[in-house]
C-alpha cells in the first residue's frame, strides 16, 4: 500500500479538498486497493472539526462529499508512515521538514508540483477570502490530483 498525506495549515479547507478529490480520482482509476490517502494540518486550530462549510459547499457542487472528514494535526509519526507528503504551500513544507528526520525530508513536496495546467506552486488559502476562492482551490486541486494519479500509475504499475 502506497500512502499519501495532504497537508495545509488547519486541515479545514485545502487539504480536505485535496483528500476528497484524490480519493475520487484513485477510485475511478482503479487504484483503491493500492493507495491510502489522508489529510492533516500543521496547526491544531480546528482539530476534530469538519471542513469549513464554504469548502464543503464548493466541493459538493462538484460531486465531492467532505462531510465525514474531521481536522487533525500532523504528528511526527505521519512523516514515518506516509510515502508521499504533499503540502499546499511553502510554509507547510517548512513546518513538515522541521518534523522530519533528514533522510525522510524527500517525501515532502508541494502538491502543485504535480499540476499540469496551473503554473502556481502554491494552493492559496481561501479561508479569509471571498467565496470564489474555494472554486479556484478545487480547480487547482483537480489539476494537481490528476498529476499525482499519473505519478502513482507510473510507480505502482
Amino acid at each position: 500500500m502506497y500512502r499519501v498525506l495532504l497537508v495545509c495549515m488547519s486541515n479545514i479547507c485545502r487539504s480536505p479538498t485535496a483528500e476528497g478529490v484524490l480519493k475520487h480520482y484513485i477510485k475511478i482509476n482503479g487504484l483503491g486497493n493500492k493507495v491510502e490517502v489522508d489529510s492533516a494540518g500543521t496547526h491544531g486550530f480546528h482539530v476534530g472539526e469538519p471542513p469549513d462549510t464554504r469548502t464543503q459547499r464548493a466541493a459538493m457542487a462538484r460531486g465531492y462529499n467532505l462531510s465525514q472528514m474531521r481536522a487533525r494535526r500532523v504528528a511526527p509519526q505521519d512523516i514515518e508512515y506516509f510515502d508521499l507528503i504533499l503540502a499546499m504551500d511553502r510554509n507547510n513544507v517548512e513546518a513538515l521538514k522541521r518534523l522530519a528526520r533528514p533522510e525522510l525530508q524527500g517525501r515532502i513536496k508541494l502538491f502543485m508540483d504535480y499540476a499540469q495546467n496551473f503554473d502556481d506552486d502554491e494552493v492559496p488559502d481561501p479561508f479569509y477570502g471571498l467565496g470564489h476562492g474555494f472554486d479556484l482551490v478545487i480547480d487547482m486541486v483537480e489539476d494537481a490530483a490528476a498529476g499525482v494519479i499519473d505519478e502513482l500509475k507510473r510507480k505502482l504499475g
